[in-house]
């Protein structure tokens, strides 16, 4: 997928926090650290380090949502991750994304803390970050 497509399905997933640009993407994607995986106008961005990888962004498509993807998507990242010797797995998700939490609890995070006043959405109202992490 190239930026431009990223941007485009962020753009469809998401609201608050707001989405990201075909620039942020691609800034993005250079990094060494960084990792795409994707399937049916979906993906996940992720970030490798020695010890623990981050999701930075999961979006679906909404025209895809309900049939699997964000728990394969996942799951595919887990595995990337164990080849990597990584055992850890944080992200951040808004508070009020319950689809989120509800789909990071299915597949076995768990939360961990919250990061007070971390996302504004389109009309300035503030949104706590729950932040949650995964042993694989």
């Amino acid at each position: 997928m190239n930026p431009e497509l990223l941007a485009e399905i962020h753009a469809k997933s998401f609201i608050t926090p707001r989405p990201w640009s075909a620039s942020e993407f691609d800034e993005l994607l250079i990094k060494d650290s960084i990792f795409l995986i994707s399937e049916k106008r979906s993906f996940l961005l992720g970030m490798l380090t020695r010890f623990e990888a981050e999701i930075l962004t999961i979006a679906v498509d909404p025209i895809n949502r309900r049939i699997g993807i964000a728990e394969k998507l996942l799951n595919e990242f887990e595995t990337l991750c164990l080849n990597e010797n990584v055992e850890k797995i944080i992200l951040e998700v808004a508070k009020n994304n319950a689809p989120a939490l509800m789909l990071y609890e299915k597949c076995g995070y768990k939360i961990k803390g919250e990061r007070n006043n971390y996302y504004t959405s389109p009309e300035g109202k503030k949104i706590t970050a729950i932040v949650m992490s995964k042993l694989i």
